[in-house]
């Protein structure tokens, strides 16, 4: 088994973290992990993106074509990588900074309000958990738990007072799952 993701949005939304969070889950249960991260000059408010590739056995190259499952944080996003997620995989995008239907009938997408839900919760940072929690539930690489807890052994020690809120933002994010088709 291997699945490769792409995390993708504006610097400053988290983008990488996310990406990085994800990796630790994987590498801390067992498995194999490659995390990409790029970003433009600009830092915040260019563009950011990662991929990841998680495996059960070595991983040939970390270079990503046609990546299972996109999560896409801003329209730019959405137009530069929806189009390369391949038949059958998953894209995960934010409505509330993309207005746009994803159009594609030949993969599973999931519309979640992420900004909207983060602000809810107090704090429009906690965007990219919200996305990630969505992108883990709907993908079914790696429980939810696995993400939670890498986010208690890894996260920087500035960071570690927001766990419980970013929990809640991982959790609200999950509750927008795919139905499998009956």
């Amino acid at each position: 088994m291997q699945t490769e993701i792409i995390i993708a949005g504006f610097g400053g939304q988290g983008v990488l973290f996310a990406g990085q969070l994800l990796s630790y889950a994987a590498m801390d249960s067992g498995m194999q992990v490659t995390w990409i991260p790029s970003y433009g000059p600009e830092m915040r408010g260019g563009t950011a993106n990662c991929t990841v590739v998680i495996a059960d056995e070595e991983i040939g190259s970390p270079y990503v074509r046609n990546p299972g499952a996109v999560g896409a944080m801003n329209l730019p996003s959405l137009d530069k990588y929806g189009p390369l997620v391949k038949p059958g995989g998953l894209l995960v995008v934010n409505s509330s900074l993309i207005p746009q239907a994803v159009t594609r009938s030949d993969i599973r997408s999931v519309l979640i309000p992420a900004s909207e839900i983060a602000e809810n919760l107090g704090d429009k940072r906690m965007t990219n958990m919200v996305m990630l929690g969505g992108l883990v539930a709907n993908l079914g690489v790696l429980p939810l738990a696995a993400i939670e807890k890498a986010y208690a052994d890894h996260a920087p020690a500035k960071l570690q007072k927001l766990l419980a809120k970013n929990v809640q933002a991982m959790r609200q994010g999950a509750g927008y799952v795919v139905e499998a088709v009956k």
